[in-house]
């Protein structure tokens, strides 16, 4: 997979280089790619931004720098991979945009991201990039508009980093125990989309608080179901909305008998509410 980011702040994105991706980008499994966006400026004081139309507070980035920082980029890319493919053609890249606006960035985005061949990501800094580049581009590649959560950052980097990780760890051969994220928290499918529970390693007493029975009793039937449970108790504690929305058919009569002693109640469609809330309306 090869990932591009456009940024005024390369040095933000020196995280790459250490941990998985980091790993992986020495493995050759990845290859990641950071532009200066000023690199594509033209002016002595290499200026990416302008006050806004219409008023009002801060700046907006400007179209020129990032046109043709896309465009150069892109063409790159496909020259290299027409090279590569011996002429069968390029695949065209997605381009991700990091924006408190756009849609929330889960794990089952990351799976979709994860298997595509090449993401370009630009990270915005100021009030974020003049509109009329991620319509120019929209016409022309798959744009994701993408927030990673509902609060607004100085800048696109950190997202960009969140994402990185979260995409480059679903890749072949990144992990080094490639079942590590089957039941990972989100992961499609995995325990109903609940949250992953607690988990415990040696020693067997920490600080006079030990580890629960269950897990050092050798029998896999029951280790299943605590770890069941606590996922349920935790989804219940930290994200009651995923049990709102889960899929009735994803629970079994345990989990319906977990969640009622954990105060939720059974609509008639099969969904859970908290109890004293309508369900199944």
């Amino acid at each position: 997979m090869r990932l591009d980011v456009v940024t005024i702040f390369p040095e933000y994105l020196e995280p790459l280089n250490v941990s998985l991706v980091g790993k992986a980008r020495a493995r050759g499994q990845l290859d990641v790619r950071v532009h200066d966006l000023r690199d594509w400026t033209h002016d002595r004081h290499h200026t990416v931004d302008d006050t806004p139309y219409g008023g009002g507070p801060g700046m907006v980035m400007k179209p020129e720098p990032w046109g043709e920082a896309l465009d150069a980029i892109i063409d790159s890319g496909e020259r290299e991979r027409e090279s590569e493919d011996g002429g069968e053609g390029a695949a065209e890249p997605v381009l991700v945009v990091p924006t408190p606006s756009g849609r929330p960035f889960t794990q089952e985005l990351a799976v979709e991201l994860s298997q595509k061949p090449w993401l370009i990501f630009t990270p915005a800094r100021y009030e974020g990039i003049d509109r009329r580049v991620i319509e120019e581009y929209g016409d022309r590649l798959d744009v994701r508009e993408v927030s990673i959560g509902d609060y607004v950052l100085a800048g696109g980097e950190a997202p960009v980093l969140v994402m990185v990780e979260a995409i480059a760890r679903l890749l072949p051969g990144v992990l080094g125990n490639a079942e590590s994220h089957r039941d990972d928290s989100f992961a499609p499918g995995a325990m109903a989309d609940l949250l992953e529970g607690p988990v415990y390693t040696k020693p067997p007493e920490w600080r006079g608080r030990g580890v629960p029975e269950v897990l050092v009793s050798g029998h896999h039937g029951k280790i299943a179901r605590w770890r069941r449970d606590q996922a349920l108790v935790r989804t219940s504690q930290n994200r009651p909305d995923l049990i709102e929305r889960c899929d009735p058919a994803a629970l079994d009569k345990h989990d319906r008998e977990t969640l009622e002693s954990l105060g939720w109640s059974e609509g008639t469609d099969g969904r859970f509410g908290l109890a004293g809330e309508a369900v199944g309306e």
